[in-house]
């Protein structure tokens, strides 16, 4: 397994989270802003962190319907696909991560109020641990 990078997409922040080495667990970093600066932020992230792949989240309605969240994140992970290259970046289906993580984070004892300063990297972990957990070699 190599090591991931999962990025929960948003039109204010993007929630990040990277995995250990082998790929078994996923730990939040700091939400980044969805700004000029996101991917030169993400680049710095990639090496930092020794990335081989970045797993970029694509929110769909329950229904299976895009939405506008949809191809902005589509949007982020065409950018991303050419900016980071030869970074591999993949998409991942991210469907009730951020609800997941509300609850997750609610189970912790977070406050409802202090959930926007952590909910975006707790989907992130999610999203990550999700998609690690379908491509593990058996």
């Amino acid at each position: 397994m190599v090591r991931l990078l999962g990025i929960d997409p948003g039109t204010r922040r993007c929630g990040v989270a990277v995995t250990n080495r082998d790929a078994t667990m996923a730990f939040p970093r700091a939400a980044l802003v969805s700004d000029a600066q996101l991917v030169a932020n993400l680049r710095r992230l990639v090496e930092d962190e020794e990335v081989e792949c970045v797993v970029v989240g694509r929110p769909v309605a329950l229904s299976g319907n895009e939405t506008q969240s949809t191809r902005q994140a589509d949007e982020l992970f065409e950018t991303l696909a050419g900016a980071l290259a030869p970074v591999r970046v993949v998409q991942w289906d991210e469907r009730l991560t951020s609800v997941q993580a509300q609850r997750s984070l609610a189970q912790a004892g977070v406050k409802a109020r202090d959930h926007r300063d952590h909910v975006d990297s707790a989907a992130a972990v999610i999203l990550l641990q999700n998609y690690a957990e379908g491509h593990r070699e058996d």
